[in-house]
């Protein structure tokens, strides 16, 4: 019945009709000390403390702060996102969720759990998927984006990521990991890193929870696991 018929909100199906192709998806994730993996299947180790950006695009704004993860250790994990869905037009209302180590809410931060009033508000919505479900002392981000909106930015929003003594040895932190990890890949081996570098199993979960999430976004399964 021509374009105009379709929610123009409902990104999907609106590209199909422009296209006459599904779009294609990208993921990318920041778990653990914190560990990077972009949407370009790089990875990186950011040991960094206070709060920097994550992503920045014409849509979204996710930053993240980085916290020791005890007091005189040089680990540090994320204790804070702050997550920015942007104007929309007819879409939605820009809307803010903000997470803290002990404050995880199902709302926004105005406290509504969608979009907004406008037209296409049902299209932003937040679901509790494990209520009451915590993996230890750490905040984790994932997300599949489509490859149009993950590209979507200027070059002033182009990011550039940054770049201890453990008291845990390396081959205990390695049993650990090995109990929750299949592979040896970079998930492993961040795991083993955390866990060295902090003394908190914890972080085999974490690391855990950023294999699965990429297992369910990743839209190439070769792509899963990262050797480098």
């Amino acid at each position: 019945h021509g374009f105009e018929s379709l929610d123009v909100c409902d990104y999907e199906r609106s590209f199909l009709y422009k296209h006459g192709r599904p779009p294609g998806f990208q993921h990318c994730a920041a778990f653990g000390d914190p560990h990077i993996r972009t949407f370009h299947d790089d990875f990186h180790t950011c040991r960094v403390e206070g709060s920097w950006p994550l992503l920045d695009n014409d849509y979204l704004f996710v930053q993240a702060t980085s916290s020791p993860v005890a007091k005189g250790s040089n680990a540090t994990v994320t204790s804070k996102l702050t997550i920015i869905f942007k104007n929309m037009k007819e879409c939605i209302d820009q809307k803010v969720y903000q997470a803290e180590l002990d404050n995880v809410p199902a709302a926004f931060q105005d406290g509504s759990v969608n979009g907004g009033a406008r037209p296409g508000g049902s299209s932003l919505a937040i679901w509790e998927r494990s209520p009451g479900r915590h993996a230890g002392r750490q905040l984790s981000f994932s997300i599949r984006a489509a490859e149009e909106v993950a590209g979507a930015f200027t070059e002033e929003q182009d990011l550039q990521l940054p770049r201890g003594r453990g008291r845990v040895p390396a081959e205990t932190a390695r049993a650990l990991c090995r109990e929750m990890l299949p592979v040896e890949d970079v998930y492993f081996q961040s795991c083993v890193f955390d866990v060295v570098t902090s003394g908190d199993a914890n972080f085999t979960m974490a690391a855990r929870g950023a294999l699965e999430d990429a297992r369910l976004f990743l839209p190439d399964a070769e792509k899963l696991h990262i050797f480098q």
